[in-house]
């Protein structure tokens, strides 16, 4: 019969104990395990206890198996393979047969936008989470593993992220105060804005945009005073309708029925958001798909 103590035995000890035996140093296998040196100093004593031998010699250098850590070693080591194998295997099972989607939508189109998307996908996959954000935030949960991939708009920062372009694209247009006399121009110019306060983001918020949208102000000859825009978008409506200032938004902002708020296009049609798939690069051909669906 299995010792107790051995049949209890908690296998990250063991894969703990390989990961030292492989570096003969305490602080690079802690650095390895993402673990500080004391709790891993602690675990090897337990392992040594539970065994009742002697893994390593210590000494100023670091350490040195000893015999019975040898023999400790060449067996442990088909078990903590065979894991890595069944881990792996287990995880290829998860990805092929759960067709599970956890997909980010951003914000910075009406979401009405994205409705035929989501009737689609939800016929073709199993379970389907869908998260809605700004397209900085999405991108960040891309990142960090937290979403298989996003619909974004760009210009967007991307670095650590694959992009695949997609077939939709907005022109921003002018939200404005009913109350004021441009609301009765079929279209406006940017220039013809300078003395009307705009509803702006700070830089930080999404840089690349925001460097986007400054060169072509500039061009435009568009230097409006800003106001710090509200992160909700009914606010920023409410705020406009109360003739607080004026705002750009995307085309698909039009459909939304705002009493004291108008919607009027811009003659100079340079402006856009372009709609891209953000993944991270190895799931680009997992998830390659996602880009041509339609919306």
């Amino acid at each position: 019969m299995t010792p107790p103590l051995i049949h209890a035995l908690d296998i990250r000890l063991l894969r703990y104990f390989a990961v030292v035996a492989e570096e003969n140093n305490m602080s690079r296998a802690a650095q390895r395990l993402f673990m500080s040196q004391p709790p891993l100093s602690r675990h090897i004593r337990q392992l040594e206890e539970r065994l009742g031998v002697t893994l390593f010699v210590r000494h100023t250098k670091g350490l040195t198996l000893t015999e019975e850590g040898r023999r400790v070693l060449e067996i442990v080591g088909p078990l903590l393979e065979m894991q890595e194998k069944t881990y792996a295997m287990l995880q290829r099972v998860a990805q092929s047969g759960d067709r599970a989607l956890r997909l980010g939508l951003s914000t910075a189109f009406e979401q009405g936008v994205f409705a035929p998307l989501e009737t689609q996908l939800r016929t073709r996959v199993q379970r389907l989470h869908i998260v809605r954000h700004g397209s900085p935030e999405l991108a960040r949960l891309v990142r960090r593993g937290k979403l298989d991939a996003a619909l974004v708009a760009l210009p967007l920062e991307t670095a650590g992220l694959a992009v695949t372009p997609v077939d939709w694209q907005e022109p921003l247009i002018a939200a404005l105060p009913a109350s004021w006399p441009e609301a009765e121009t079929a279209s406006l110019s940017l220039k013809g804005l300078n003395h009307r306060p705009l509803f702006w983001f700070k830089r930080e918020r999404n840089p690349a945009f925001f460097d986007y949208t400054r060169k072509i102000f500039h061009r435009a000859g568009y230097f409006p005073t800003c106001i710090e825009e509200p992160l909700e978008h009914d606010v920023l409506l409410a705020r406009i309708a109360h003739g607080d200032g004026l705002s750009l938004l995307p085309a698909s902002f039009a459909a939304i029925q705002r009493r004291g708020v108008v919607f009027r296009p811009l003659c100079n049609g340079e402006l856009t958001l372009q709609a891209g798939l953000a993944t991270l690069p190895e799931d680009v051909a997992r998830w390659q798909w996602l880009a041509s669906v339609r919306f």
